[in-house]
């Protein structure tokens, strides 16, 4: 037995929905919430273990990883996100971590589930670590595009973030991703204090120059360590200040439909010309709950209607009792059942709901996914 890691609590893990939510019937076909908001996005995790050790999400010594039989498999896979499209109206897909690239079948799930769906926009969330001998075999075998998680182009704030010296990997994979036209590719970046928050002018200049996405996510109180502090967190504001030294951010015109980044057009400071855009995704400070479209999977199979869920839904003793039609449709009604009990909100910034209703889930974001 491993003791040189760090067990994470589990949430609660229910057959079913909360009792006082119950589905009632009529309520559509599709993933549909009390508050009227329709789940279409499914983040799917394909694994909890990762290579990188980021001060936000892991603590330096690891965590206890899933057995490999508690994980879902490549036919689950293809099975959920066949339910998912074909009866309950999801209509993109992206596959997170953990670090996905881990999984060694990754490229053989990526092919089966475009073949089963060829026209499904399938994203991929990765640190980037060993995508540059993958990159080509994953745009062969259907993957849509990228999201790649960077928070600095300096060694040494790298080295301290993630607590690996893992630069030159990242920055050749993001390289190689963009050679086998996997685009449009989104920079994920997390500002830390005292760390990397004086990098973004110079990160948003590299992402522009390279034609590459940036987001800027403001730290979520999902580490496993437990040491968020809202004093502690680069807000949104604060960020679009620390940019405001060099370019003039102005609202994208164009509408956000329900994506959690709010989006900025991007000028050098007093010019015209537009360089690009930039993305800033705000969950702590200005939360965009209200038209939230996901729904998530995790590793083991487990519904979790919202990112900081402490309640969780098993579709993998169903997944595994049987592969009839009808076994398919327990599954989505059990799927349905859990997207109806979503919260209206996860508490943090909202109007009538203070930080005093928000509860930290026991599971970090590389046992979550994003």
């Amino acid at each position: 037995m491993q003791t040189d890691r760090v067990p994470l609590g589990l949430p609660a893990v229910l057959a079913g929905p909360p009792p006082a939510a119950a589905r009632p019937a009529g309520t559509g076909a599709g993933l549909t919430d009390q508050f009227g908001r329709v789940a279409t996005d499914m983040r799917l995790s394909l694994t909890d273990k990762c290579n990188l050790r980021c001060h936000y999400c892991m603590p330096a010594e690891g965590l206890q990883w899933l057995a490999k039989d508690k994980l879902l498999t490549a036919a689950e896979i293809a099975r959920l996100v066949g339910i998912g499209v074909d009866r309950l109206g999801v209509r993109e897909l992206r596959l997170t971590g953990g670090e996905p690239l881990v999984r060694a079948d990754l490229v053989d799930i990526i092919a089966v589930l475009r073949r089963n769906h060829p026209s499904l926009p399938i994203s991929l969330t990765t640190n980037g670590v060993g995508l540059a001998r993958k990159a080509q075999a994953l745009a062969d075998a259907g993957l849509t595009r990228l999201n790649v998680s960077m928070d600095t182009l300096r060694h040494d704030a790298f080295v301290q973030l993630t607590r690996r010296p893992f630069l030159d990997q990242v920055l050749a994979g993001i390289e190689a991703a963009a050679r086998a036209g996997l685009g449009p590719i989104k920079v994920n970046a997390v500002l830390m204090r005292g760390i990397n928050d004086g990098h973004a002018a110079e990160l948003l200049a590299w992402c522009l120059a390279g034609g590459y996405e940036l987001r800027f996510i403001e730290q979520m109180p999902l580490d496993a360590d437990h040491g968020w502090t809202r004093e502690g967190m680069i807000t949104a504001a604060e960020t679009r200040s620390l940019l405001a030294a060099d370019f003039d951010l102005a609202p994208d015109p164009r509408a956000r439909d329900g994506a959690p980044a709010e989006r900025f057009e991007v000028r050098h400071r007093g010019s015209r010309a537009l360089l690009g855009t930039v993305g800033i995704i705000a969950s702590v400070t200005e939360p965009f709950c209200a038209d939230c479209r996901r729904t998530r999977i995790t590793a083991e199979g487990q519904v979790m209607s919202c990112l900081f869920s402490r309640t969780e839904v098993d579709l993998l003793d169903l997944l595994r009792a049987g592969t009839t039609p009808a076994d398919d449709d327990a599954v989505a009604d059990r799927w349905r059942d859990a997207m109806w009990a979503k919260p209206r909100a996860h508490g943090m910034g909202h109007p009538g709901l203070g930080d005093a209703d928000f509860v930290q889930p026991d599971r970090s974001m590389s046992a979550i996914g994003g």
